[in-house]
């Protein structure tokens, strides 16, 4: 079996080729530049790949997306029509979410933003904010990722909230449903996390229309995909005090222009897409087990379903 390998960075896909087949063995492991005869290429790892890449081998058993959403894979206009496409997802990727939400989280919670600007200045500022379970926290898509997230939430004694598209039970987390419960479930809420998948339904979700339904001065954070937020909303609802402020992984395009205006926006912190970061040690792991078993049987555990776009 011959899998390509592609990430838009040479110097990682390399890192992946080299990771996989060393846990492949057997396999036969190439950058997608390097196949000279893509008839025989059977699998493909990929993360962004670029319209037509993977139109080019007819003997696609399955693509692996190089992370948790498919998004990447489904905005290929030239993508092949039928071919199973599996996620990589695992404890280490959730754990690694589960820490950068809480981290955040809690930066918003304690002001923290304030609190180095006092630094800076060198004001002796000692900021009071409520404990915990007087901060309505919520949290939006209810997945893997974000159920464990709104868990951890609730561990740190948050009045937590959740929101999904289909019903979801999660213990110490008061959960909502559907467009007709989003309304409620923003009324009041102080900091919102976005881990919704990237569908036709949810871009451009994080607009001047949900910010106006959150509690005055919330705070924002997205870890889910650049294209869920309006940037130009967010800079507005930041210059009317409706946002305080916001936590920002994903962008429309990354790497983040150096002249867009977040980088220097009061209010706004800029991290370059680390939340859930995969790296080839782990990944290679899950996805060398994911591909000997869809090899094995045809299937395995983490498919996602394109029609849905998750």
């Amino acid at each position: 079996m011959t899998v390509a390998v592609y990430l838009p960075f040479e110097d990682k896909t390399q890192w992946w080729v080299e990771m996989l087949q060393e846990l492949m063995p057997g396999w036969d492991i190439a950058a997608l530049e390097g196949i000279t005869n893509p008839d025989d290429v059977t699998y493909a790892v990929v993360w962004r790949p670029r319209t037509g890449d993977l139109a080019k081998f007819s003997n696609l058993k399955a693509i692996v997306s190089i992370g948790a959403g498919i998004d990447h894979v489904l905005n290929d206009e030239k993508l092949p029509q039928g071919v199973p496409i599996i996620r990589t997802v695992g404890d280490d990727l959730t754990q690694r979410m589960r820490e950068y939400v809480a981290l955040h989280v809690l930066r918003h919670h304690r002001d923290m933003p304030r609190q180095l600007q006092a630094q800076a200045e060198r004001d002796w500022h000692a900021i009071v904010v409520p404990v915990a379970p007087n901060r309505t926290v919520g949290v939006m898509g209810l997945g893997n990722l974000g159920a464990a997230a709104a868990q951890t939430l609730s561990m740190l004694g948050f009045c937590t909230r959740g929101w999904s598209k289909s019903p979801k039970s999660i213990d110490g987390v008061e959960t909502f449903t559907g467009p007709e419960q989003m309304d409620a479930f923003l009324d009041g809420c102080e900091i919102l996390v976005n881990l919704l998948p990237l569908t036709g339904q949810t871009t451009g979700i994080l607009n001047a229309e949900l910010f106006g339904k959150l509690a005055e001065g919330a705070c924002v954070i997205n870890c889910a995909r650049g294209p869920h937020l309006v940037d130009e909303d967010l800079l507005a609802a930041l210059e009317s005090g409706q946002i305080k402020q916001a936590t920002l992984d994903v962008f429309h395009q990354e790497p983040l222009p150096t002249d867009h205006p977040f980088w220097t926006t009061p209010g706004i912190t800029v991290t370059p897409h680390v939340a859930s970061q995969i790296d080839a040690a782990t990944g290679g792991r899950i996805i060398a087990a994911n591909l000997k078993t869809f090899e094995e049987t045809g299937s395995c555990a983490d498919l996602a379903d394109a029609s849905r776009g998750y």
